[in-house]
């Protein structure tokens, strides 16, 4: 699992346009914000480590903006997501979102190798759906990549990855659902929250 957000947080942040397809609107909306996060990790000024958390708040800003991590959470907990309350739907939602996010920072700030990533055609499903296929250069390896977007207000953004055939949110999907089958929703938020804690403290400098 690690290996595979490992794989997934560089991919997200080292893309480069094909030469054909690369006026569609999928690629447009997420395009811009990749782009300005490759210069950040790229830039010498944030190499001091006084600068590290200024760095990680604005890639995590360019990350946000193209997730939506709503319809991850929702899809990460499939049928059970009925079964939370509102209230309980948006803790969860929150606490995580706060784990993907310090689980990609970590990976973003301390795995980025100046990765490629090449776009090979995108399928639009609907009006509202599309995948993006690519694969990712890393020295002598070409691993296949598929981007899930969905149209979600008024933009395109990503709702899930497929790495070598295997689905980020199914991943975590199946971890979910053997926790539930034994404990409450509440304690599942509890425990997401604690491991988002545990990775926030791991990916400080000094940690």
């Amino acid at each position: 699992m690690i290996r595979v957000l490992s794989v997934v947080v560089i991919l997200c942040l080292s893309l480069h346009a094909p030469a054909t397809g690369a006026q569609s609107k999928p690629l447009d909306d997420i395009r811009g914000p990749i782009e300005r996060g490759v210069a950040l990790l790229k830039d010498p000024a944030y190499n001091s480590p006084s600068k590290y958390d200024e760095q990680r708040e604005k890639i995590w800003e360019l990350i946000h903006d193209i997730f939506d991590f709503r319809i991850i959470s929702m899809r990460a907990l499939a049928r059970e997501w009925r079964s939370f309350t509102p209230k309980q739907q948006d803790e969860f939602t929150e606490a995580f979102t706060e784990l993907l996010k310090h689980n990609y920072l970590n990976k973003i700030q301390g795995q980025f190798r100046d990765e490629e990533v090449v776009f090979l055609e995108q399928d639009i499903l609907t009006d509202k759906q599309a995948i993006v296929k690519s694969k990712i250069l890393r020295q002598q390896t070409e691993i296949p990549m598929d981007y899930k977007v969905v149209l979600s207000r008024g933009k395109w953004r990503i709702y899930d990855i497929n790495v070598e055939g295997i689905s980020l949110i199914k991943n975590y999907r199946t971890q979910f659902k053997s926790i539930l089958a034994k404990d409450s929703p509440e304690e599942l938020i509890q425990r997401i929250r604690q491991k988002a804690l545990e990775e926030k403290k791991s990916g400080q400098p000094n940690a």
